[in-house]
């Protein structure tokens, strides 16, 4: 029996096989969505939606004050929000991470710092002090308190009460990057070398600064953002045209440049009108939510998230989403952190709004159906 000859490789087959062999490859073999993205009616989001119940952080939180000593080897009583969808480490989303943390009565936060840039806006509590590169910021609820990276940072709490916020941090960001450094100071906490709330007395004017500092820095110099003002602002901007997707909305700014507060952490504060619903559309950044006050819903690609004051929850890139408030006499507002700087830095960040016929709010689903799984660890209704 004879055996045909194996035919040679055609041309065109070989010179693969010999780029190959050189550690090269033709990049005609692989176009479409995964060399050259998709297009704007094909993107779909990356990974799911996450949900996490205060009535889940607030038994949680309590277990580790009985746990854990911040003082004891610089730990911090922070319980991780995390997304088990987001890959390979489930942070809340892939470049945002979102944490809650508890610092009790009498006890003192070390100081350190790092590359990442962080956020605190204050949940419960009222007076205990967040140290920044020497500048003490007094915390009350509703704040937000920024923290630059590689800034020296710490937290101590002399009030009768716990002080409990949200932390948000653009770690999967800066891991991607391979820029993370990390330090700890040399004492308990970094020495104060500024009057108490320095920067609220130089930059807290809003439309105002000193006349004398005409500088532009990348992160913002005003370091605390008062709910105070914030709260007033919102209901001042509700008398005005309001956002089709987002109702009242503000991002925070940082006031030497008029741009985001910081150059990897987008901040925004949004109150919803007692019976809104907004309409939807999707965008190419990532959110992370937490509900201050009110309670209503977020419809993500087809699935209702109920939500309450608490409660986080976190929205991908490319997903549809609409937000309504639940309560036709009672505003809600959320408070979010966002990838939006890096993505308008980059001149990457589109937005669409959807426009089918009948509204998007008419769609309803099941995570099975979006994303191929029963998503357990989200709250949906269909």
């Amino acid at each position: 029996m004879s055996i045909e000859p194996a035919s040679p490789p055609s041309p065109m087959a070989q010179f693969y096989r010999d780029i190959q062999a050189q550690r090269m490859d033709a990049l005609w073999r692989h176009q479409g969505p995964a060399q050259g993205g998709a297009s704007p009616a094909d993107v779909r989001a990356p990974y799911e939606p996450c949900l996490w119940r205060n009535s889940a952080i607030e038994p949680a939180l309590r277990r580790a004050g009985e746990l854990v000593q911040p003082s004891e080897e610089d730990q911090r009583r922070a319980i991780t929000l995390m997304n088990p969808s987001v890959k390979p480490i489930g942070h809340a989303t892939h470049t945002i991470s979102a944490a809650v943390q508890m610092v009790l009565p009498g006890e003192t936060a070390p100081s350190h710092r790092h590359t990442m840039a962080a956020i605190r806006f204050v949940m419960q509590g009222s007076g205990a002090i967040t140290f920044i590169d020497g500048e003490g910021c007094t915390m009350q609820p509703g704040d937000l308190i920024l923290t630059p990276g590689w800034t020296w940072h710490g937290h101590i709490n002399r009030t009768e009460g716990p002080m409990v916020w949200m932390d948000s941090l653009d770690v999967p960001l800066i891991a991607s990057l391979k820029a993370g450094l990390y330090e700890d100071y040399t004492d308990a906490l970094h020495p104060a070398t500024k009057p108490l709330d320095d920067s609220m007395r130089r930059f807290g004017g809003g439309f105002l600064r000193p006349a004398w500092d005409r500088s532009r820095q990348l992160n913002s110099p005003l370091l605390t953002f008062p709910w105070a003002q914030t709260e007033g602002a919102l209901h001042e901007l509700a008398k005005s045209e309001l956002s089709p997707f987002d109702d009242v909305a503000f991002a925070y700014t940082n006031p030497t440049t008029g741009g985001h507060a910081l150059p990897t952490i987008g901040c925004w504060i949004q109150m919803l009108r007692p019976g809104i619903h907004t309409k939807a559309h999707r965008h190419a950044t990532a959110s992370v939510y937490h509900v201050f006050r009110g309670r209503g819903s977020t419809v993500v690609d087809g699935v209702q998230i109920d939500w309450e004051a608490g409660d986080f929850f976190s929205l991908p890139p490319w997903a549809w989403h609409e937000h309504a408030n639940a309560s036709t006499s009672e505003e809600a507002v959320l408070f979010s952190t966002n990838d939006l700087p890096v993505f308008e830095a980059l001149g990457l960040y589109r937005e669409f709004p959807y426009e089918a016929q009948g509204g998007y709010q008419a769609v309803r689903g099941s995570y099975a159906d979006i994303y191929g799984t029963a998503a357990p660890v989200v709250a949906h209704s269909a």
